[in-house]
C-alpha cells in the first residue's frame, strides 16, 4: 500500500514539475503595466512591458529564468541601467531603467569604469561571470535613463535575431478584463479623384459606445467615392491603472470579406521606426493624436501586414465596413459603420514648383544654396518636394538663409543628407558652424550637428523642416549644488553639478579629485553628474581638489575648480 502511495505522489509531483511555468514574475509584487508592448511612441514601438515600482525606486529585481547575464549598459540616455540576460530556451529577458545592479555586479561594473574612465559602459561578460538561477536578485528597479518615472522596463526577445516578442505570449499575467476602446474614426481620399464627405481632405468621426456596441456618433451613412483608407483612434486600459495602453492588432472587413489586417507580436528594431508610416503622421505633428490606419503605403516594410493593402476602391453601391481590434491579452472590440459611393467631380490638382520624388528611387536636389540627397526608401510614399529660402532679418548669428525644406508634416525613413551653402562665417571660426532647425512658432534653434566642407555645412536630418546655419561659440554652464564659494561641501555624501549646453550639446566631461579620474553619473534628463564618495578611492579627513571639464559638440570648454575638505 505505501510502495502504490509513494508511486502516486511521484507522478502527481512529476505532473506538477512538469507544469511549473518556465517564466518567473520580474519583482515581488502584482505585475500592473503602465506601457504595454509594441504601444505607439514617438518613432518607435515600445519593445516591451513597463511595470509599476509603487512610485518607487530600489525594489529588488529578479531574474525571471535560468541563464547567465550577456550583456550590462549603463547610460543616460534609454534604458538607463540594463542587464540582459540570455536562456537556454533562446529568448533573453532586459531589465531597463534600474536604479542600481547588485553588489558583485556593481563592482564589476565600476572597475570597469574606472580603467576606461568613462560613466558610460555597454560590455557583453564572459557566459560564465554571472550565471544565474530562476528567481534570483540581480539589481533594483529605478528611472534611469529615458524613463518618465520610477517603473521596470522588462522585456523578452528572441535571442538570435534580437527580436522583442509580447511578454504575455510567454506566461507573463497581466489581469486584463476590459477591452480597448475606439475613439475615433478617421476616413481618407487618397488620390486626386477620390473624396469623402463631398471634399478632398480626410474627415474625422467620434465613436461612442451604447446597447453594447461602439458606433459611429448618429450612424452616418459617410458618403465617399474613389480610393478610400480608414484609420482609428484606439486606447487600451488593463487592470488596477488608468494608464493609457495600446492594441495588438486590427482586422478591416468591407461586405464581410477581409481587406487588411496586421498583428503585433514581434518586430524588429531596424523596422521600428517605420510607426510613422503605420500611423497618420500628419495627424500625430498637428494634434499629437495617433490614428493607426488600416491601409499600407508601398515604402512601409514593416512585417505585420496581412497580404492586402487595404485601399478599397468604392466606384459604385453602398457597402459595409467592420473594424476588429484586440489588445495583448485577446481582448477584443469592433466597430461597424456603412459607406454610400457619391461621386463629385473636382478640378484637377496641379502642383506648382513642386519635384516629384518616387518613394523607391534615390533622392537628389540642388540649388545654389542647397544640396539634398537620400537612398531609395526614404519615404514611405511618393511625395512632391517643394522648397523655398527667405532672409531673417536681424539675427547676426545666422550665416545662411532660411531654408524651408518640404513640410515637416511628411515623415522621413532613412536619413538624408542636407548641405546648406554657408555665408560669412567669421574667419577662425569655421569649426564652430553647425545646421540647425528652427522652430516655425519661436525662431528656437536646435543642433542637427554638421561640419564645413569647401563652403558648405552639412549634416544629416531625419525631419522636414526650416534649416539654417549658425555657429556654437558659447562654452557649456557648469552650476555646483555641492560645493559654495568654491570651498564649503554642503552636501556630505555626495558632489553634484548641472551641467547644460546651449546649441551643439555635451560630448563630454571629465571628472578629477587630487588629480584622478572620479566616476560622475551622467542624468541627462535632468542635466546632472553626481559623484558618491568612494572610501576606497578617496581619503578623508583632508583638504581635496577637484576639476570638473566640460566640453560641447563644438569643442567649447569650461572648466571648474575648488578645493574642499572631506
Amino acid at each position: 500500500m505505501k510502495l502504490f502511495l509513494s508511486s502516486i505522489l511521484l507522478i502527481l509531483g512529476l505532473g506538477l514539475q512538469a507544469q511549473e511555468r518556465y517564466y518567473s514574475e520580474p519583482l515581488k509584487i502584482p505585475l500592473l503595466v503602465t506601457g504595454s508592448f509594441a504601444e505607439l511612441r514617438s518613432n518607435h514601438f515600445h519593445s516591451g512591458i513597463d511595470l509599476k515600482t509603487e512610485g518607487l525606486t530600489g525594489l529588488e529585481v529578479y531574474s525571471t529564468a535560468e541563464g547567465f547575464i550577456s550583456r550590462i549598459v549603463v547610460s543616460p540616455y534609454g534604458f538607463g541601467n540594463a542587464i540582459y540576460i540570455d536562456h537556454p530556451n533562446g529568448t533573453t529577458s532586459v531589465y531597463g531603467h534600474l536604479s542600481k545592479f547588485r553588489k558583485d555586479i556593481t563592482e564589476y561594473i565600476k572597475k570597469i569604469q574606472y580603467e576606461n574612465e568613462r560613466f558610460k559602459t555597454d560590455i557583453n561578460p564572459d557566459p560564465h561571470k554571472f550565471e544565474v538561477s530562476k528567481g534570483e536578485l540581480i539589481a533594483y528597479s529605478g528611472n534611469t535613463g529615458g524613463s518618465g518615472g520610477p517603473h521596470l522596463h522588462f522585456e523578452i526577445r528572441d535571442t538570435e535575431t534580437q527580436k522583442p516578442v509580447n511578454p504575455i505570449e510567454y506566461g507573463f499575467y497581466i489581469k486584463d478584463t476590459t477591452p480597448p476602446k475606439f475613439l475615433q474614426l478617421k476616413v481618407y481620399p487618397l488620390d486626386p479623384n477620390s473624396h469623402v464627405n463631398y471634399g478632398r481632405i480626410p474627415k474625422k468621426y467620434p465613436i461612442v459606445f451604447y446597447s453594447g456596441q461602439f458606433h459611429v456618433k448618429n450612424n452616418p451613412l459617410i458618403p465617399v467615392y474613389g480610393k478610400i483608407g480608414f484609420a482609428i483612434e484606439t486606447v487600451d486600459y488593463v487592470d488596477g491603472t488608468w494608464s493609457k495602453c495600446g492594441i495588438n492588432s486590427l482586422m478591416l472587413l468591407i461586405d464581410g470579406k477581409e481587406e487588411f489586417s496586421w498583428e503585433l507580436q514581434k518586430f524588429s528594431f531596424d523596422h521600428t521606426r517605420y510607426i510613422n508610416s503605420h500611423i497618420d503622421y500628419e495627424e500625430y505633428i498637428n494634434t499629437s493624436r495617433r490614428f493607426q490606419k488600416a491601409w499600407k503605403e508601398p515604402g512601409n516594410n514593416l512585417s505585420i501586414y496581412g497580404t492586402n493593402n487595404g485601399i478599397y476602391d468604392f466606384t459604385a453601391g453602398e457597402h459595409a465596413i467592420q473594424i476588429k481590434i484586440s489588445d495583448s491579452n485577446d481582448k477584443e472590440s469592433s466597430l461597424g459603420f456603412n459607406v454610400q459611393t457619391k461621386k463629385k467631380d473636382f478640378p484637377p490638382i496641379i502642383s506648382e514648383n513642386a519635384t516629384h520624388f518616387g518613394y523607391d528611387n534615390p533622392i537628389k536636389y540642388e540649388t545654389e544654396e542647397l544640396k539634398i540627397s537620400g537612398e531609395a526608401g526614404s519615404f514611405y510614399t511618393d511625395i512632391d518636394f517643394t522648397y523655398d529660402n527667405f532672409q531673417e532679418l536681424d539675427n547676426p548669428l545666422l550665416f545662411s538663409r532660411v531654408h524651408q525644406v518640404h513640410s515637416d508634416l511628411t515623415p522621413i525613413q532613412k536619413p538624408l543628407q542636407l548641405s546648406i551653402k554657408a555665408e560669412s562665417i567669421p574667419k577662425g571660426l569655421e569649426d564652430k558652424a553647425l545646421i540647425a532647425k528652427m522652430n516655425k512658432k519661436n525662431g528656437r534653434l536646435s543642433s542637427v550637428g554638421g561640419s564645413v566642407e569647401n563652403g558648405w555645412v552639412s549634416s544629416n536630418i531625419r525631419y522636414f523642416g526650416d534649416y539654417v546655419v549658425t555657429i556654437d561659440t558659447i562654452a557649456p554652464e557648469i552650476r555646483p549644488l555641492s560645493i559654495r564659494a568654491h570651498k564649503t561641501l554642503v552636501e556630505p555624501g555626495r558632489i553634484r553639478f548641472k551641467i547644460n549646453d546651449s546649441l551643439s550639446g555635451i560630448k563630454s566631461y571629465r571628472g578629477t579629485i587630487d588629480g584622478k579620474w572620479v566616476l560622475f553619473e551622467y542624468d541627462a534628463k535632468n542635466s546632472l553628474i553626481t559623484y558618491t564618495f568612494d572610501p576606497v578611492r578617496i581619503s578623508f579627513k583632508q583638504q581635496h581638489s577637484i576639476q570638473l571639464e566640460v566640453v560641447d559638440n563644438k569643442n567649447n570648454t569650461s572648466v571648474y575648480k575648488a578645493t574642499f575638505y572631506k
